[in-house]
C-alpha cells in the first residue's frame, strides 16, 4: 500500500537498541519519508530513540524503517507470523483495529497528548467512536500554478472551475504541454478524484458516512471535468488514466505544467529546478472550494507484547511539540497536534507551509475508518480514469464504483 500522503521513499534498515534482560525493548516499524540515505527517516528515529533512552535506561527502542513500497506489507507479514511489533507507523489501521489487535489511544497516551491532536485527524482515526489510529504526519492539497507561464499568458490565479478552464485554454494557446495535469493513473488516483469531488460539493461518503460515489454532485464534477478539460485536450499528451502523480509532479518541476493539485513536497521539487510557482485554494464550481483533501499517516500500537505502559510513555515523547515540529520541518509535512500547528503558523521559517496549514482545519480525509476503504480505494485507482475517457459516460463509471463500494462495505 502506498502512503496516504503520497510520499515515495527508498530506504530500509535497522535502528539502535539491542534490548536488555533487565528492561523492556520496544520494537517500532516506521515508514521512510526521505529520498536518500542522508534524508531518510532512519536518522530521525535513531536520534529520537537515543534521546528517549538517555532518560529511560530501562527501555530500549529498536527501530526498523522500510520504504512506503514495503512497510505496510512488512507489518502485515509480521502480524500474520505472530510477531507483531509494539508500534507501527504505517498507512492504515482499520483492519488491525477490526481484528482486535490494537490498543486504544486512551489506553496509551496521556490526556494532554491525546487531546492535542488536530480534531479532524483524531476523528479519522476512530472506529465506532474509539480512536485506534493516532495521526502521525499530515498534508493537505492546494492548486499549484506556474507563475512564469501565467505571467506570459496574462493570467491571474484561478478561483473557480470557469477560471481554471479559461486559464487552461490560454496556456494551451501558448504551447504549454500540460495546461492542467490530471493524474488519474493508478498510483494515486483516489487523491485527485476526491479533490474534484470536494470542489463540487461532494465526496466519497455522505453525512452519515455511507459511500456516495455516484452522488449528483460527484457526477456533475466529473462530467464538467471531462467536457471542459479532457475533451478539449487541456490535460496534456498523456491520457489522465495513465498519468501518475509522480510523473505529473516531475513535469511541473520541469516547467511543462501550468496547473495541478499538489502537496508540500512539490515545493522543494519545483524550487530545485528553478520553477517559480504560486499556490491558491483549490478552485470550486463557483469559487474557492469549501474543503480540500487532507491526508494523514498513522501510528498504531499492537497488544501482542503487552507493553502498553512503555509504549504510551514513548508516544507521549514522540508527540512532544519539539519532536513533532522537527519531523514536520524535515519532510515539509504538517504537524498533527494543535499546539505544534500554532507554533508553525506563527514561525517565519514555516511560512511556505502556511497555505497548507490554513486548509487543514477545513480538510476532509479519506474514509480510513472503514475496513472496506482499502478495497474501494484500489478499485477507484483502477477504474476512475475511464470516467473521462473519450466517449465515456462519467455517471456510469461512478455508478459501477458505487456498486463495488457497497459490496465491499457489506463484506467488511
Amino acid at each position: 500500500m502506498v502512503s496516504a500522503l503520497g510520499m515515495a521513499a527508498v530506504l530500509g534498515g535497522c535502528g539502535i537498541g539491542s534490548g536488555g534482560s533487565d528492561g523492556v525493548t520496544l520494537r517500532l516499524v516506521a515508514a521512510d519519508y526521505g529520498d536518500s540515505e542522508s534524508t531518510g527517516s532512519q536518522r530521525y528515529w535513531d536520534e529520537l530513540a537515543e534521546s528517549y533512552e538517555s532518560g529511560h535506561p530501562d527501555v530500549d527502542v529498536e527501530v526498523t524503517v522500510y520504504s512506503w513500497n514495503d512497510v505496510d506489507r512488512k507489518v502485515r507479514e509480521m502480524v500474520d507470523a505472530g510477531d507483531a511489533p509494539d508500534l507501527a507507523q504505517i498507512g492504515a489501521y482499520a483492519d488491525y483495529a477490526d481484528e482486535g489487535l490494537l490498543y486504544r489511544a486512551d489506553d496509551l497516551l496521556s490526556i494532554p497528548t491525546q487531546a492535542d491532536f488536530v480534531p479532524q485527524l483524531a476523528a479519522a482515526g476512530r472506529v465506532n467512536g474509539v480512536q485506534y489510529g493516532m495521526p502521525f504526519a499530515a498534508s493537505t492539497r492546494v492548486l499549484f500554478y506556474n507563475r512564469t507561464l501565467f505571467a506570459e499568458a496574462g493570467l491571474s490565479a484561478p478561483r473557480s472551475w470557469a477560471d481554471l478552464a479559461a486559464a487552461a485554454e490560454a496556456l494551451k494557446a501558448d504551447g504549454v504541454a500540460y495546461p492542467y495535469a490530471l493524474p488519474l493513473g493508478p498510483e494515486e488516483a483516489q487523491a485527485e478524484t476526491m479533490q474534484w469531488m470536494l470542489s463540487g460539493g461532494g465526496g466519497y461518503t455522505d453525512a452519515t458516512g455511507t459511500y456516495s460515489i455516484d452522488s449528483p454532485e460527484n457526477t456533475a464534477a466529473f462530467t464538467w471535468l471531462k467536457e471542459n478539460l479532457v475533451d478539449k485536450d487541456l490535460t496534456g499528451p498523456v491520457p489522465p488514466a495513465k498519468l501518475n502523480r509522480a510523473d505529473a509532479f516531475a513535469a511541473f518541476a520541469k516547467g511543462e505544467v501550468g496547473m495541478l493539485n499538489g502537496h508540500p513536497s512539490l515545493m522543494a521539487m519545483a524550487e530545485k529546478q528553478g520553477v517559480k510557482y504560486g499556490m491558491v485554494p483549490t478552485p470550486g464550481a463557483d469559487g474557492p472550494s469549501g474543503s480540500t483533501l487532507g491526508v494523514t499517516d498513522w501510528m498504531t500500537a499492537f497488544k501482542k507484547n503487552g507493553h502498553a505502559e512503555e509504549a504510551g510513555a514513548f508516544l507521549d515523547f514522540v508527540y512532544d511539540d519539539e519532536n513533532v515540529l522537527d519531523f514536520s520541518r524535515r519532510y515539509d509535512l504538517l504537524p498533527v497536534t494543535g499546539s505544534a500547528s500554532e507554533t508553525m503558523a506563527a514561525a517565519e521559517e514555516d511560512q511556505d507551509l502556511k497555505p497548507f496549514l490554513d486548509e487543514l482545519l477545513t480538510s476532509e480525509l479519506y474514509p480510513v475508518g472503514e475496513t472496506s476503504w482499502a478495497a474501494v480505494s484500489a478499485q477507484i485507482k483502477k477504474e476512475i480514469g475511464k470516467a473521462v475517457a473519450p466517449g465515456a459516460d462519467p455517471g456510469a463509471v461512478l455508478r459501477l464504483l458505487q456498486t463495488a463500494a457497497s459490496r465491499a462495505d457489506d463484506v467488511s
